[in-house]
């Protein structure tokens, strides 16, 4: 479930002597699993229907445990690589705090927890998703893909936009139009806003090995790219007004924070900084939060059925 890096910038950390149970939370990615779960809440939110309060609050917990589960073995796995970054060397693993093992074992007791009380809370269709997407997010992305393509969050972004989904079918216990939206948003999110930060930490990706869209085929081409997608994400952001599912004034919000996220990609291919780079970066974290945000609101006032 990767939805956005633990830490934005690329420079060295200061190491924290903050205790277990920090190095434990620090396992979990907890930027990761807030976005995380804020975008399942949304799905949920959006879902037709309702689960009773504490049944959507144990599905919401399930989910935040998924992408923890997610993040320690996704630490474990990459500890040689997180290592080598001096954006990642502060970890708990590779800076010697936790065992890669004892990494494993949380990480595993977590995925396995969410999913059982996922079925008990809910219902074993968002159960089966959920023990899905960790799957996608460890074997697919993290194994399989991150070192091996430059493709590998276009394909393996799929995690991260998978929560929504996961809240939906929590509620209605299927999959519907609805949810393959959410779904869409994040899926073509995913690349502009991970590309920027690998064109300004891509010294930090080739010194580890992993093959980023800018080591393998250079800043220009990650530039075309990113602004390919984005054009395709303005329109998909505004899709939830198109199908009935969210009103204009969340269409005309979203259709707003789409000119500027292409606005700002415009002239990241323009002036060509690493400034640029990281205000779209920024940026893209703003205009998920805001998209999500607005769409919540948006039911809740009435605006949309």
């Amino acid at each position: 479930m990767t939805l956005s890096q633990g830490n934005i910038g690329c420079s060295a950390v200061s190491r924290s002597d903050g205790g277990d149970v920090l190095d434990y939370v620090a396992l979990m990615k907890p930027r990761v699993m807030s976005l995380v779960v804020f975008t399942a809440l949304s799905g949920m939110y959006m879902a037709p229907g309702s689960l009773h309060p504490f049944m959507a609050f144990s599905a919401i917990l399930c989910i935040a445990m998924a992408a923890g589960a997610s993040g320690a073995i996704n630490m474990w796995y990459d500890s040689d690589i997180d290592a080598v970054m001096s954006r990642t060397a502060d970890r708990p693993v590779p800076a010697g705090r936790l065992e890669s093992g004892t990494a494993l074992a949380f990480g595993n007791s977590l995925a396995v927890a969410s999913v059982l009380i996922m079925w008990f809370c809910a219902n074993w269709q968002a159960a089966a998703f959920l023990a899905f997407t960790i799957f996608f997010y460890v074997f697919v992305y993290t194994v399989w893909l991150k070192r091996r393509t430059p493709q590998n969050i276009v394909i393996g972004g799929a995690a991260g936009a998978f929560p929504p989904m996961v809240g939906w079918v929590a509620v209605t216990g299927e999959i519907t139009v609805g949810s393959l939206v959410l779904f869409a948003i994040i899926f073509m999110w995913t690349p502009p806003h991970f590309w920027s930060l690998s064109l300004y930490c891509q010294g930090e990706y080739e010194k580890a090995g992993v093959p980023m869209l800018p080591v393998v085929s250079g800043e220009e081409e990650t530039r075309r790219q990113i602004l390919w997608y984005t054009l395709v994400l303005a329109p998909i952001g505004v899709a939830p007004t198109l199908i009935g599912m969210a009103s204009w004034f969340y269409g005309s919000i979203s259709a707003f924070m789409g000119i500027v996220f292409l606005i700002l990609v415009l002239r990241l291919r323009r002036d060509k900084l690493e400034n640029s780079a990281r205000r779209i970066f920024n940026f893209s974290l703003l205009y998920l939060f805001v998209l999500f945000a607005v769409m919540i609101l948006d039911r809740a006032m009435g605006f949309s059925s």
